[in-house]
């Protein structure tokens, strides 16, 4: 295991070595949280793929495909689906907005009234995210060192606060090129043709396993739907992944760079569950589907083409967790704590430089994610708690800003309130992992919004021109130099 070994403790060093050169790059609020919306296609591309297919996309992908086989790709499938959406249609005019969170968003739309209590629900969905993604660190590293839950925890939970808080998106954006170029490697051209080789190949594992394996709608329709509902959407809205495009140099940029990367994704599904399968095939008994992946690198894999892989799943997480921290102190100290302190949100253009602040709240919420992943042990179910808050909350005013201009900020306060409100309770009754909860929770949002938006006065009109001109990539604000009439 020492080449194992050797390979994982350089990635590591690596990537503590990317924060320290993304440090020197990160000398305004716009280079620390949104890299100075200076990236190109090829790194937008690499780094958004690389924030959604995190451990639950790897390990948990390739433990749905042992379960449940080809039909397994679908969590996966969606969330490449989602992104595709986002790019496609609306990642060019959330690019334009230049804004830092989904809160800013919906004040811009709708006049100022709604980013408190939006960003208090986006906070706890990506401190949750960012929470299940560090527990990961412990299947990995116990893997790897028979190490200690907690141990494995804050060492993982550490390396990523450390390069997170010392450059900022800079940092997370070089590290997750590296990621992104490992998890290729590692997962698409190193573990899945091994795995099918070591199965016998496809016939052999048609041959072995039941037919239902290779039903594309094998999962269920059910199981599908609800997918799209959670992850899908959740792709659309998601601080995560707004925070990345806010990052495009372009609107062009992240039109088409998302598009490659939701491509990508669709690609890592297939390959995923198609490892699932093969494992499925060779350890037919598992204790639990989750540990297919573990399994099959461990036994499975020559040494140093094993540290290199698990050097992928390690790379996996870190990437969600990294992407999810940042997104969780920017929603924190820019929708949460600065307007409980009645501090004055920057005009566009004048940006102060408030390195020093961010930092500070990567690192205390660093602290608490890691803090919180300790004590927890339902991995599935924290996820899910999160994801239906932000589904059933925020969709809807997200959305409704976007497509709908009547809605209004009454309308949109009442649908967080109503949606989040409503999922709460209805977990509450049918049990976290129910389907109901976001079935219901979502229409009851969608049913307020547009009754109470229309009960309401529509939003002012300065207000929606100031929308437009902001959705048109123009200037929030006017020249400061006249411009003579002749010359």
């Amino acid at each position: 295991m020492a080449v194992d070994y050797t390979v994982i403790v350089v990635y590591l060093a690596g990537m503590l070595a990317m924060g320290w050169w993304g440090m020197r790059r990160a000398k305004s609020k716009s280079d620390f949280l949104v890299a100075g919306r200076r990236l190109g296609p090829a790194m937008y591309s690499g780094t958004m793929a690389a924030i959604v297919l995190g451990g639950a996309s790897t390990i948990g992908g390739v433990g749905l495909g042992y379960q449940y086989g080809l039909s397994g790709a679908w969590m996966v499938f969606t969330i490449g689906l989602g992104l595709l959406a986002l790019s496609v249609f609306f990642s060019a005019r959330i690019a334009r907005l230049k804004v830092y969170t989904v809160s800013e968003m919906l004040d811009l739309r709708y006049g100022g009234r709604a980013g408190v209590i939006s960003g208090v629900v986006m906070w706890a969905y990506t401190l949750m995210l960012a929470v299940t993604s560090t527990i990961a660190y412990a299947t990995i590293f116990d893997v790897l060192f028979d190490m200690n839950r907690t141990l494995a925890i804050v060492l993982g939970g550490s390396i990523v606060v450390a390069y997170s808080a010392l450059g900022g998106m800079w940092s997370i954006t070089l590290t997750d090129m590296v990621q992104f170029v490992v998890k290729t490697i590692g997962v698409l051209l190193l573990l899945l043709p091994i795995a099918v080789v070591k199965a016998g190949g496809f016939s052999e594992m048609k041959a072995k396993l039941p037919t239902e394996y290779f039903d594309p709608l094998g999962i269920g329709g059910e199981t599908i739907f609800t997918y799209v509902l959670i992850y899908t959407f959740g792709m659309l809205i998601g601080q995560d992944i707004w925070q990345r495009v806010f990052t495009a140099r372009s609107d062009t940029t992240a039109k088409w760079g998302g598009t490659v990367a939701g491509t990508y994704c669709l690609v890592y599904a297939v390959a995923g569950a198609v490892i699932g399968t093969a494992a499925k095939v060779m350890y037919p008994t598992l204790p639990s589907a989750d540990t297919a992946f573990a399994t099959i690198v461990k036994d499975e894999l020559p040494v140093g083409v094993r540290g290199l892989v698990l050097a992928a799943a390690l790379a996996a997480v870190m990437s969600t967790s990294s992407g999810a921290l940042i997104a969780c102190a920017t929603v924190a100290n820019n929708d949460i704590w600065s307007r409980l302190r009645g501090a004055a949100p920057d005009k566009d253009g004048e940006e102060r430089d408030e390195v020093r602040g961010n930092r500070a709240f990567i690192l205390i919420m660093g602290i608490a994610v890691i803090c919180t992943a300790i004590a927890l042990n339902n991995v599935v179910e924290a996820l899910t708690v999160a994801y239906n808050l932000l589904v059933a909350g925020l969709l809807v005013p997200i959305l409704g800003g976007l497509l709908w201009k009547r809605g209004t900020a009454q309308g949109a306060l009442a649908a967080v309130v109503v949606g989040g409100g409503a999922v709460i309770g209805l977990m509450a009754t049918y049990g976290i992992l129910a389907n109901e909860p976001i079935y219901y929770g979502l229409l009851s949002s969608l049913a307020v919004y547009v009754i109470v938006s229309l009960a309401t006065p529509a939003t002012d009109a300065a207000v929606l021109a100031a929308w437009r001109e902001r959705l048109a990539g123009l200037p929030a604000e006017p020249l400061s130099e006249p411009v003579p009439a002749h010359q």
